[in-house]
């Protein structure tokens, strides 16, 4: 079998006859025993059997990884470039041309598995990013159960619910789901492995005990998906129940709901292993994507990439899907290579920097990787509308708006939107983290006639504001703009340092249009002017009042008329 990465060597291998060893092959031995060494003081620290028993096997897999890390970088063999093609027909299928469900007792053989393991510290989250309210008062967990019981109680079926968790949010996991003890709903939690982060210069481990602090300890990836639902015995027990297929994804994908049409495909092609993957836009240049590699179908991730071709990955035109990480797996195959095959996924190198100042590095494996294991595993082109992340507040404000509505916890595209395409959203720093997105909008905007938001600087929105078309809204670095409440902004751009008042018969809608009253300008239409030279600004922060016959003008203390100092007069 063809692969990306070379297999790894016992670490101790030695070259006899060798008049020349590579400085990193002749410290590989030596740095794998003193990791075997750390390892094993780790787990003396933990005294209870069972528990010692548990660490001592997780400890062991990471070892195992470690030791590939090793032999990889000793060999430092890239990926040929030349030998990557675009996949073949029999390798992505389009997910149109997929037949129609034909039994549904077909979902009795299916299980959904969420990734459950992150906590959304992008966004400025602690605990469990799965606990976040998404859309109408209802968390990420909550749509996904509220799905499962309609599929389950709609159909007559038992489709379970697993939920892998890491131990950042496994006590959070737990507290949750015990809300829904009443629904019809089986659910399963199980603990990914945490593994030791790595000090750089060292290649020691950073805990000296087995109850160090989280910060010394990292969940490796959803590629350890196989492992951990393999040692964790939930495998087995799906296997047991009589379910033959599971479907994965992460718990922030809102739109990774169970789809009976690929669940069908799955079954007709008797394909192991299926892959959703969809057309990439700009914003995806940096996701993983199949490749057909020597005549199989790999995954490519763009930390596997040799940075002399990073940008021919991130092109459209050479890689025109990516994965969604929406994946079907079956069950009894995924037992079959785990128990006899051995499953060796491309190690993945995250490097971090601690606390304190130190570097270290986190081995990972991406879950998409395991389809070069499995038989006749391929790729299912599907609609955009299966890959709706929840990865920032620019995503998070999408999902909030009149764009989606829900219907039994699946997001549905709202009938007033004339085209199928979502809106390109854009939120600077300032939105950056939930607790400042949350301050910020009184109200999410309705923007169901939205095409493109850009929002930067000290912003905020009030209450039953509107926006279409393009809109732009910039505050320079010491300035704010507050969007006042009934606003409508269409096709505009707003630059400045602004505090508004709006007549509450008129909207903001034409603010461009409108005439300047200021004493530089005398009614002339400076609209034109304005928009082409990007401005719209004031020197300090002035009062705006529009009225149906004034038209536009600033006002002083005194409510006399003012030189508003955006004015090409001036």
């Amino acid at each position: 079998m063809a692969t990306l990465v070379p297999r790894a060597d016992s670490f101790n291998a030695r070259v006899r006859g060798s008049s020349h060893i590579d400085f990193k092959t002749a410290t590989t031995g030596v740095s794998a025993k003193a990791m075997r060494n750390e390892l094993s003081r780790l787990v003396n620290t933990v005294e209870d059997p069972a528990t010692k028993r548990a660490f001592d096997t997780e400890m062991q897999s990471f070892f195992y990884l470690f030791t590939r890390y090793l032999s990889e970088r000793a060999k430092s063999v890239d990926i040929d470039w030349d030998h990557i093609k675009s996949p073949g027909g029999d390798q992505i299928v389009p997910y149109d041309s997929l037949s129609q469900p034909r039994s549904d007792g077909n979902l009795n053989r299916l299980a959904v598995l969420k990734v459950n393991g992150g906590l959304g510290t992008s966004m400025g989250m602690t605990g469990a990013k799965s606990a976040l309210e998404v859309k109408d008062d209802m968390t990420f967990l909550d749509l996904t159960v509220r799905q499962i019981e309609h599929l389950n109680m709609s159909n007559g079926v038992n489709v379970p619910l697993i939920l892998m968790t890491s131990f950042n949010t496994h006590e959070d996991t737990l507290r949750i789901i015990k809300k829904y003890a009443n629904q019809q709903v089986q659910i399963t939690t199980f603990n990914q492995s945490r593994y030791p982060r790595i000090y750089k210069e060292t290649l020691l481990p950073c805990p000296k005990r087995a109850d160090d602090d989280k910060k010394h300890w990292y969940p490796p990836g959803h590629g350890d998906l196989y492992n951990a639902i393999h040692q964790s015995g939930v495998l087995d027990q799906l296997i047991t129940e009589g379910k033959e297929y599971l479907f994965v994804s992460n718990s922030d994908n809102l739109g990774a709901v169970v789809d009976e049409k690929i669940l069908q495909h799955m079954i007709d092609s008797q394909a192991e292993f299926l892959m959703e993957v969809t057309d990439k836009t700009k914003a995806d240049i940096k996701g993983g994507t199949l490749i057909n590699y020597e005549g199989s179908v790999r995954l490519l991730e763009i930390a596997q990439v040799p940075s002399e071709h990073v940008e021919d990955f991130k092109s459209i035109r050479k890689f025109k899907i990516f994965n969604t990480n929406n994946l079907w797996i079956n069950l009894r195959a995924l037992k079959r290579v785990m128990e006899s095959e051995g499953m060796e996924l491309e190690i993945i190198v995250n490097p971090k920097t601690t606390d304190d100042g130190h570097p270290v590095i986190q081995l990972e494996t991406a879950a998409g990787a395991a389809i070069k294991h499995f038989k006749n595993g391929h790729g299912v082109n599907v609609p955009r509308s299966r890959f709706l992340p929840v990865k920032s507040c620019s995503d998070l404000l999408l999902i909030k708006s009149d764009i989606y509505s829900l219907s039994h916890g699946q997001l549905i595209l709202n009938e007033s939107r004339m085209f199928e395409t979502i809106p390109v959203i854009k939120l600077g720093d300032h939105f950056k983290k939930i607790q400042q997105f949350q301050k910020r909008f009184k109200k999410i905007p309705k923007i169901v006639e939205l095409d493109h938001l850009t929002v930067t600087g000290d912003v905020y929105f009030g209450r039953n504001v509107t926006l279409r078309g393009t809109v732009i809204v910039v505050a320079n670095e010491g300035q704010r703009i507050d969007i006042p409440d009934g606003c409508i902004l269409e096709n505009r751009l707003l630059s400045g340092n602004l505090n508004m008042i709006v007549s509450p018969a008129i909207s903001l809608y034409s603010l461009y249009s409108m005439m300047c009253f200021c004493r530089n300008c005398e009614g002339r239409d400076t609209s034109s002017s304005l928009i082409r030279r990007g401005l719209f600004t004031f020197a300090s922060t002035v009062m705006i009042a529009v009225y149906p016959s004034d038209g536009l003008y600033a006002l002083d203390d005194n409510d006399a008329r003012i030189t508003c100092g955006a004015c090409p007069a001036v």
